[in-house]
């Protein structure tokens, strides 16, 4: 890989008087480079040279995964933790037009895995590491200004398995090609900090790497407030901003930094950082403050895959992930366990969702046989550092974390303080808090005990500990005067829509962490009552944090189901069952409970359905809020009151005997109605009921409507146990890009026009064209019937 020198500018220039409050024009160009790409599964050389002939490979766009348009397999080598799709060798190739600039670029803000980078038939470069953001400069290799270029990307993932979940294949994110003049900033070279925060006053500093840059080039900045309007400027390091709006999960307030690098009175390069003012703050005994006000944690953790989409990046898709989850009170996510897409911390940064963000799943101990450990002795400075320079002027992060469960934790013996466990540690602290100091750093620890080698280091700022909630008053003995997280909690596993009877029988499957289940059914209950032998129930898990102060808050596993890792079946279950919500986006009943102790708002969520056979024993349970008790009716009588009792952050009737009809539960506080809700028995299926999340998208060919699907009786009432065969088309401006129905076990492929009901929903995906505004029509047949939607693109 070409090495650049670098000049990190120390600013003490003198600020240029004639650029103050006007818009200067800047040299930089940021083009998005993701359409117009070629793309062929296969492997051959001569695909790297700008004469190959592409005319017959697939027109696409980016982000693209290529693996999730594959057929779930039993024979795929991922099989069955990485998803069951398909790897392989790919080759992406596009024409393009050098573009009248001294410096170009090409970014990648992420290609799984082992990608090589070609222009005009010479080797650019290779990164390994498929969740890295990278740069490349690729002036040498391109014709004068106006001529025609080829750029070629092979990604390797043909040695499987390589990862413990979905990950993906191809350029799945965005590209942009960037052109500069000679004197530029640095990719990802602005380094924003607030090292003084009061309500008169913030005091922002700000740090430049600069590239190519002589002398005779200053440096000038300007803030501008979220309306564009300046509030402060100068030649830095150091700038004011009287009475600071600040960023809070409730009010996400972003200033914008313009650094400009000027000669000779002209501006050479521009660029436009946004950041947040806020302050953070760990105690021991207290928890987490942000801005001084204490913040209890309600996180979730999230893989990087978008359920029907695969892991093509989609900011509408990730935008619906986190509203939905911001629905049950969440305020917080982990980026299991990888460097996220840019485009997530810019929607935390936007929606108010405090970020744990996590460079590496394993270091040099690997996890499966073709995992990044192959590679980590070479890349993880590299990767640790891009990633640090990449996302610390996010508002939203507030926390680093190292890596998840390392093996390099070791077991309970107590080891040599010089083992190589703890220098690495303090290394990769080392480079984090080299690079940003202004955070603290963690890891997210399955060992929890003194002989942790992580936790020996004292490198770490804020312990984090995955599961063992039975330990948790143990941790204040063992680790006084440190900061706590539950980095990983719960892996409780439910299916939507599925209830086993009775629901007060515990169910922990697998027995033991290597054994897979065995069940025809391959679903799970919905009821909070299943779990995995690790982990704990929804509700244990969070009365283990939310009844200790000094547990700063904790991060489920998991917040959406996601591809991979089906515990604790085997084929053909391909997808988790972890999730408070399904792989379609659909919430589990578990959604309800959360809601009602992480909200304010008025919960009442009653289940199961009320469609059963005639003598059956049901158990039916009611999640509440703002009420001190529940009572429930069948058919209009009576079967008494329950409130939550103990462990139990619910109310409920067990072994109730199933009549058809209608249960009706009512909250009461104080003895008055707060409110009411009902299941009634349904006839059987006779049609569909389509509904958009949004019925019109920009014609920008990135932008989704997101269709749910529901089985409807003859009455118009939708029917909670029907699973019908679908059938789906789309025509206009829009193309079907992906149908899904939370089933972890449906082999039918995510990307196909056939997609069966599953507990009485399912979905489509409609994506817009580029440049073609009109209407998108989604055709869905089923039941002897067919249904339409319209969705407008402009």
């Amino acid at each position: 890989m070409k090495k650049f020198s670098r000049i990190v500018a120390v600013v003490a220039a003198m600020i240029v008087a004639a650029g103050c409050g006007r818009q200067e024009k800047s040299p930089r160009t940021v083009a998005d480079f993701n359409f117009g790409w070629r793309f062929s599964l296969g492997d051959d050389a001569a695909w790297a040279e700008p004469g190959f002939d592409d005319a017959a490979w697939r027109e696409l766009h980016l982000p693209h995964d290529w693996s999730v348009e594959g057929e779930f397999s039993a024979d795929n080598p991922s099989t069955p933790g990485g998803g069951a799709l398909p790897g392989g060798i790919g080759w992406y190739r596009k024409h393009f037009t050098t573009p009248a600039s001294d410096r170009i670029f090409v970014e990648f803000d992420g290609v799984f895995m082992n990608s090589t980078v070609y222009v005009n038939g010479q080797e650019v470069g290779t990164r390994p590491y498929g969740y890295s953001s990278f740069s490349y400069d690729i002036s040498p290799f391109v014709a004068p200004t106006g001529g025609d270029n080829v750029i070629a990307v092979r990604c390797d993932n043909a040695e499987q398995p390589n990862s413990r979940w979905y990950a993906g294949c191809g350029i799945y994110r965005n590209v942009r090609l960037v052109g500069t003049s000679k004197p530029h900033f640095a990719y990802n070279g602005l380094y924003v900090t607030t090292p003084e925060v009061s309500d008169a006053k913030a005091v922002v500093r700000v740090a430049a790497e600069v590239e190519e840059a002589g002398s005779d080039v200053e440096l000038r900045y300007r803030i501008l407030n979220a309306r564009g309007r300046k509030v402060a400027a100068g030649a830095g390091p150091t700038l004011e901003i009287a009475r600071p709006h600040r960023w809070d999960l409730g009010d996400t307030y972003q200033y914008t930094l313009v650094a400009e690098l000027v000669r000779d009175g002209e501006v050479v390069d521009s660029y436009r950082q946004k950041f947040g003012i806020r302050t953070l703050r760990w105690d021991a005994d207290k928890g987490f403050f942000l801005n001084e006000k204490p913040v209890k944690l309600l996180g979730a953790c999230l893989h990087h895959d978008m359920g029907a989409l695969g892991t093509a990046v989609h900011r509408r898709a990730l935008e619906r992930e986190l509203t939905i989850l911001q629905g049950m009170g969440l305020n917080a996510i982990r980026t299991s366990h990888n460097p996220p897409a840019p485009d997530l911390l810019d929607l935390c940064d936007e929606l108010g969702i405090l970020v744990m963000d996590e460079a590496f799943d394993m270091w040099r101990q690997p996890k499966t046989r073709y995992d990044y450990s192959r590679f980590f002795d070479d890349w993880y400075a590299a990767d640790l550092a891009d990633f640090i320079k990449r996302d610390r002027n996010h508002p939203s992060v507030i926390l680093w974390s190292i890596g998840n469960e390392i093996p390099e934790q070791g077991g309970f013996a107590d080891q040599p303080d010089d083992n190589p466990a703890i220098a690495l540690t303090r290394e990769l602290v080392g480079i984090v808090k080299g690079l940003d100091p202004t955070r603290g750093v963690t890891a997210g620890n399955n060992n929890v005990r003194p002989t942790n080698n992580l936790l020996r280091s004292g490198a770490l700022d804020v312990y984090g500990f995955n599961y063992n909630t039975g330990l948790h008053d143990r941790f204040r003995e063992w680790y006084p005067g440190k900061p706590m997280v539950s980095s990983e909690a719960t892996s409780a596993i439910n299916s939507r829509g599925i209830y086993f009877q009775p629901s007060d029988t515990v169910r922990i499957q697998p027995r033991v962490w290597w054994e897979a289940v065995e069940n025809a059914s391959h679903q799970l209950t919905a009821y909070d009552a299943c779990r995995v032998p690790w982990g704990d129930l929804h509700a244990d898990a969070w009365l283990a944090v939310r009844d200790r102060d000094w547990m700063a808050g904790l991060f489920i596993w998991t917040g959406f189901d996601y591809l991979g890792e089906p515990t604790p079946y085997g084929w053909p279950s391909r997808s988790s069952y972890f999730g408070v919500v399904d792989l379609a986006g659909f919430p589990k009943d578990a959604y309800w409970m959360y809601q009602s102790e992480w909200t304010d708002k008025t919960v009442l969520h009653l289940f199961p359905h009320w469609n059963w056979t005639p003598g059956e024993e049901i158990d039916v349970w009611a999640y509440y809020s703002n009420a001190d008790e529940v009572e429930l009716f069948l058919n209009g009588r009576s079967l008494g009151r329950s409130h939550k009792e103990g462990r139990a952050l619910r109310a409920q009737w067990l072994r109730v005997p199933y009549e058809p009809g209608t249960i009706v539960a009512v909250s009461y506080k104080d003895g008055k109605e707060v409110a009411r809700t009902s299941r009634t028995t349904t006839g059987p299926a006779e049609g569909i009921r389509l509904t958009a999340d949004r019925h019109t998208i920009a014609a920008d060919g990135y932008d989704l409507s997101y269709i749910t699907v529901d089985a409807i009786d003859g009455q118009g009432r939708e029917v909670p146990d029907a699973d019908g065969m679908l059938r789906f088309s789309v025509k206009g401006a829009g193309e079907l890009v992906g149908v899904d129905n939370g089933n972890a076990a449906d082999t039918l492929s995510l990307k196909g026009n056939q997609k069966a009901l599953f507990s009485g929903k399912a979905l489509a995906i409609v994506r817009s064209l580029r440049g073609i505004p009109g209407t998108a029509t989604l055709t869905v047949e089923g039941y002897d019937t067919t249904e339409t939607i319209n969705i407008k693109t402009k």
